[in-house]
């Protein structure tokens, strides 16, 4: 779990304001549940999604979703994997409820999802179609989806007991967090072994002073709390989520031109990142050569010729790829298990393995960013 003392080191992990974390909270409700009317009233793209980085199966199933929630959606990616059918979701900062309405379906009758927000408006549009949309559009029994109120910081205070959710996902939320740390360590703490945590946020290429973190627009258009990146990882490692994947990312444009003038030099990046859980030792804070290739067996729905793990780890079907001991525990571990195939155990160390450099990691880093160290997947 994390330790505060070294968390209280970075930057941006915490948004300081003269009225403290609830006067950060009250400023986000109010944007959110007053100020923007519809994604049309945002001033920059950060909560707008690529829909070129929605998988096909994802945007199928929006088309069910009610018009209502679309409108009022505000995400910066694409955070729901596919294939997630039986799983125990959570959906953190759920909002109108887009994202968790989609993974309602995904999941299937067996599955089941809980949405955690802190505004009433939004939880009142969620709320409103959940019973017609699981048991008409659905055609599910029962109801297998439910929205809570509660903060992200303090999950336990919403019902969520500890190793009951098998993936947690979240779409452009964390930044507008006041305490990061414990919005990870509430996420550590009730995913079960061999789940993850599966999100969209974002990022920063370069710490921001104080002023622009406190920023009331800043804050709610997903820049003011966003983390200079290499702090977010370090945050990760510290929480327990070692070896933290980027799976894609776009920047993010500043359409204000007075906010624009602001940020002066500072790049802000969409990422969508994999943390998975695993038992102590399972993931190194290096990736270590053991020898060991996968196979992807081709069985993910929406992906029967390859599958990409990350930006650096794309499995062709039936093909074995070597891979390091952190790579071969996320497929070979997790609830992508039963999807892949691996060979070889860590009975036999080789040192460390050759990692390429990962392109999201260098597109968000600060301008001349340099490739990975060796034996790092980053």
């Amino acid at each position: 779990m994390a330790n505060n003392s070294a968390l209280e080191t970075l930057l941006g992990a915490t948004i300081v304001t003269p009225g403290g974390d609830d006067a950060v909270k009250s400023s986000v409700r109010k944007y959110y549940g007053e100020t923007l009317a519809s994604s049309s009233d945002l001033k920059t793209t950060a909560c707008k999604t690529p829909s070129d980085s929605v998988p096909k199966i994802v945007r199928l199933a929006l088309e069910d979703v009610p018009s209502e929630i679309k409108a009022k959606y505000y995400g910066c990616g694409s955070p729901t994997p596919i294939g997630i059918e039986g799983l125990r979701v959570l959906d953190l900062g759920s909002g109108s409820g887009r994202d968790a309405y989609v993974a309602a379906k995904l999941v299937g009758a067996n599955g089941s999802v809980v949405g955690i927000d802190m505004t009433d408006g939004q939880l009142a549009v969620a709320r409103k179609y959940v019973d017609e949309y699981c048991k008409k559009t659905l055609g599910y029994g029962k109801v297998n989806m439910r929205f809570e109120k509660g903060t992200i910081e303090d999950l336990k205070a919403a019902g969520i007991k500890k190793a009951s959710v098998d993936l947690i996902i979240s779409n452009c939320v964390i930044n507008l967090s006041p305490d990061k740390p414990a919005v990870l360590s509430e996420a550590y703490r009730v995913l079960a072994n061999g789940g993850e945590f599966y999100f969209s946020d974002v990022y920063c290429s370069r710490r921001l002073p104080e002023g622009i973190r406190a920023h009331e627009v800043l804050l709610g258009e997903c820049l003011g709390g966003a983390m200079y990146v290499e702090d977010f990882k370090r945050l990760c490692v510290a929480t327990g989520f070692t070896d933290p994947r980027a799976l894609s990312a776009h920047e993010i444009e500043v359409t204000d031109p007075e906010l624009r003038e602001l940020l002066g030099e500072a790049k802000f990046y969409s990422i969508t990142y994999r943390l998975f859980k695993l038992p102590p030792g399972r993931l190194e804070t290096l990736c270590e050569d053991y020898g060991q290739y996968a196979v992807y067996n081709g069985t993910l729905p929406g992906a029967s010729n390859a599958y990409a793990l990350d930006d650096h780890h794309r499995f062709e079907k039936n093909k074995p790829m070597l891979v390091c001991g952190n790579t071969a525990s996320m497929v070979g571990e997790t609830w992508l298990a039963k999807h892949f195939t691996v060979v070889g155990d860590r009975t036999t160390h080789y040192g460390l393995f050759d990692c390429s450099s990962s392109p999201v990691a260098a597109t968000s880093s600060a301008p001349s960013s340099s490739p990975c160290a060796a034996g790092v997947c980053c």
